[in-house]
């Protein structure tokens, strides 16, 4: 707490910098988080399980899928779409939930508004942290897939990178309609919208399994983007396709970022 108490006096004295003000609110949450890191462990577990039962399990009567022009074994296959369903649990826990109580019990951020931090400064600092979760967690499933030899591409090591493309996204997006939620219910429509992603993003079999207009509704899906991202590093298949994930991604995180905070200066500054 000295360190805190330390960096707020000298952020009291003169105007705190972007990267600063990021730092200062990932290292609040660090803070609150280190005596639950169990947390963290609970959420990493979960896609190791769908792992063992789906992509081990069902692949031992499932000979495997042909993607972007390579074959490859079920495990393989559905290992890189856990890794990025991962990395869009671990930023949602801390972009939905964890950011709501934030702003409607707790009051945090109105008080954090009271020392030179901005709304900006606010998304910024929490979207950081969320990602930076999903990232934990991916990194952690890679070391898995890793050890069971379902990585055959060096480009694996971009993977991390990859995931906090996805945490971005996901937290960007998902913090900015946190800041409409009116009541705890409302979040059966965030199970809602992810659930369906999660099964029909092409994380279990090809999206060539959908008629042509399903599947241009799940190629437009951002866990889809993610998981396709995922598997061409992991197995090496690139197409124009890993361009297009990567601006997409992108693309919805910095416009949830900026939604978020016209929302914060709309429900705090007036």
């Amino acid at each position: 707490m000295a360190i805190t108490t330390t960096a707020v006096a000298r952020a009291a004295a003169h105007p705190v910098g972007p990267a600063e003000a990021t730092g200062l609110l990932v290292y609040r949450n660090y803070l609150a988080y280190r005596r639950a890191w169990y947390i963290f462990l609970t959420g990493f577990l979960e896609p190791v399980f769908y792992l063992f039962s789906i992509g081990v399990g069902v692949g031992q009567l499932i000979s495997g899928f042909e993607f972007n022009g390579q074959d490859i074994p079920y495990a393989e296959f559905v290992a890189p779409g856990m890794l990025a369903a991962s990395a869009m649990n671990g930023a949602l826990l801390d972009s939905t939930f964890n950011f709501f109580f934030k702003l409607k019990y707790n009051k945090l951020f109105d008080q954090m508004l009271a020392t030179p931090l901005t709304t900006m400064d606010i998304a910024r600092g929490e979207l950081s942290w969320s990602l930076l979760r999903g990232g934990l967690y991916s990194a952690g499933f890679l070391v898995v897939m890793v050890a069971m030899d379902l990585v055959s591409s060096w480009w694996a090591v971009l993977v991390v990178p990859a995931s906090l493309l996805i945490g971005l996204a996901f937290g960007g997006v998902c913090m900015a309609l946190t800041t409409w939620m009116r009541s705890w219910q409302d979040f059966e429509w965030v199970t809602l919208a992810t659930m369906p992603m999660f099964l029909f993003s092409a994380t279990f079999f090809p999206v060539e399994a959908y008629p042509t207009a399903v599947r241009w509704v799940v190629e437009v899906t951002p866990l889809y983007r993610g998981v396709v991202l995922c598997r061409e590093l992991t197995t090496g298949a690139f197409s124009w396709g890993s361009l297009v994930s990567v601006l997409y991604l992108v693309a919805m995180g910095v416009l949830g970022l900026l939604v978020v905070r016209r929302r914060l200066d709309k429900l705090l500054l007036t």
